[in-house]
């Protein structure tokens, strides 16, 4: 793939690509071949002060726009998105994945614009009554102002739009950190796709960097909010220290999902349903299923199902074998998962298929009998291993579906729809599905978590008008006020 000019050793300031402060760069490799794609410019704390001082000058005049220019901008992106060239190729090599993922994170980038588009024209404000006569009062919306935008590696392009998409359309500014592993298509693109659609230079600015650039846009006192996508740790973190300068925070954090198969779900269904919930881009993402739990009834036939199913899962390289699952992102996320799955294992668990790599390569894996407090049940995986429990009845599965401190999402499995609508209904989390699989995403939907997966509050649809807005009381009287004195 020829590398792009233009983002050789580069950040993306005032509308424009230059090299950072320090000239420090990130190569960014093939995650298939391993060969190197080109190298996105390592921004550092310096860099974010520029950014941030250009930003708030350049906020001030957006957020002053008519939103019809504002809605213009956003849907020339979207064109510029989806007309893009050689995208989908970027994303499968930068990140692992295979076309179908690909494809999805361009469409749902789009999709994500389309919907801010429209959002720009919602009202932003409500009439209040007022025990004052002759005293108009309303209630408006203002932008939060300057948003610090950390996303992670995993669907890097999508999951900076869901940020980046909704916060300009309600007049926010955005300086976006992508994460070191997918500076271009989670990043310098999105630079380039804004700035040929028109947007005025300064509204968006992306800065690839390590911890201290992620550190210093949650500290800069001209950072009014920080959106972090990724891990519960990294994001105790920032939760302290945003919280300590009283900074508007929204944290979209990990999940330990719950996949209930209740005792009349059609087995094939929930096969298909549990191996694409847990094996789905190698299972690296916050919304895999992470524990399935299944009822005894049909606990033999759902395993045979999704081991045969896990068993014929292709992985390697889809650009040369057609795979349906490429490697691991890096060595580190390989030797959590190795480690995860050798304890467990080392505690009495049993691989029913897989549980073998060559290199990152991670063969999709079936495992039962999984210690109730080993990491591989009570912590987020990210790899392609489904650990399944089998219970008796309802209650049980309610009970473990129940037992963690996250509350991101979780699927009930059933025939009769009434039932598995109640079942999940009692679970403790954020966002459930009936009959479908863990991993969903739709631009109107409110996604986010409560526990240890998530703070703050929802994206999507109207909920982003919550995220990217302050509430201001505003009111004028009608003729001069009278006080004692």
């Amino acid at each position: 793939m020829a590398e792009q000019p233009s983002w050789s050793h580069a950040i993306h300031v005032d509308g424009g690509f230059r090299p950072p402060a320090a000239g420090g760069t990130i190569p960014v490799h093939d995650k298939f071949s391993g060969e190197l794609l080109g190298a996105a410019g390592r921004a550092e704390a310096a860099d974010v002060d520029a950014a941030a001082a250009s930003a708030l000058t350049a906020q001030r005049a957006w957020a002053a726009l008519p939103y019809t220019e504002r809605a213009e901008v956003l849907r020339r992106a979207a064109a510029a998105l989806r007309d893009r060239a050689g995208l989908s190729e970027l994303i499968m090599r930068e990140t692992g994945g295979i076309a179908g993922k690909a494809d999805y994170e361009i469409a749902a980038a789009t999709g994500e614009l389309t919907e801010a588009a429209a959002l720009a024209s919602r009202p932003v404000g409500e009439v209040l009554r007022t025990g004052h006569p002759g005293r108009f009062s309303v209630c408006e919306r203002v932008p939060v102002g300057l948003v610090a935008a950390i996303t992670p590696w995993n669907f890097p392009l999508v999951l900076a739009m869901r940020v980046i998409a909704p916060a300009l359309a309600l007049g926010n500014a955005v300086l976006l950190k992508p994460s070191p592993e997918t500076p271009l298509s989670g990043g310098l693109v999105l630079g380039e796709v804004f700035a040929a659609a028109g947007a005025p230079p300064g509204v968006l600015q992306v800065l690839p960097g390590g911890e201290d650039v992620g550190r210093r846009l949650v500290e800069h006192p001209d950072v009014a909010m920080v959106h972090f996508t990724g891990s519960t740790a990294v994001g105790r973190e920032i939760a302290r220290t945003a919280g300590a300068l009283l900074k508007k925070t929204s944290l979209e954090l990990g999940g330990n999902n719950a996949l209930v198969i209740l005792d009349d779900a059609d087995v094939t269904q929930a096969g298909m349903i549990g191996a694409w919930s847990s094996f789905h881009y190698q299972g690296q993402t916050c919304i895999s299923a992470g524990r399935h739990i299944v009822d005894r009834a049909v606990a033999d036939a759902y395993l045979s199902d999704l081991t045969a199913r896990a068993a014929a899962v292709t992985v390697g390289d889809p650009l040369r074998e057609g795979a349906g699952l490429g490697p691991i992102i890096n060595d580190t996320q390989l030797a959590r998962a190795r480690r995860l799955l050798d304890e467990a294992v080392a505690g009495g668990a049993k691989v029913l298929t897989g549980g073998t790599n060559e290199g990152r390569y991670f063969r999709p894996t079936v495992v039962v009998d999984v210690p109730p407090d080993s990491e591989l049940w009570t912590e987020e995986i990210f790899a392609p291993i489904a650990p399944v429990a089998v219970v008796d009845g309802d209650e049980q599965a309610v009970a473990v579906a129940n037992a963690t401190d996250y509350g991101l999402v979780s699927s009930v499995v059933g025939t009769d729809v009434h039932r598995a609508t109640e079942v999940a209904r009692r679970l403790d989390c954020a966002m459930v599905h009936v009959n479908d699989a863990t991993p969903q995403d739709e631009p109107l939907a409110p996604f986010g978590g409560i526990g240890r997966s998530g703070l703050g509050g929802r994206s999507g649809g109207d909920a982003n008008l919550e995220e990217f807005t302050e509430r201001r009381w505003r009111t004028v009287a009608g003729g001069p006020a009278h006080y004692p004195y």
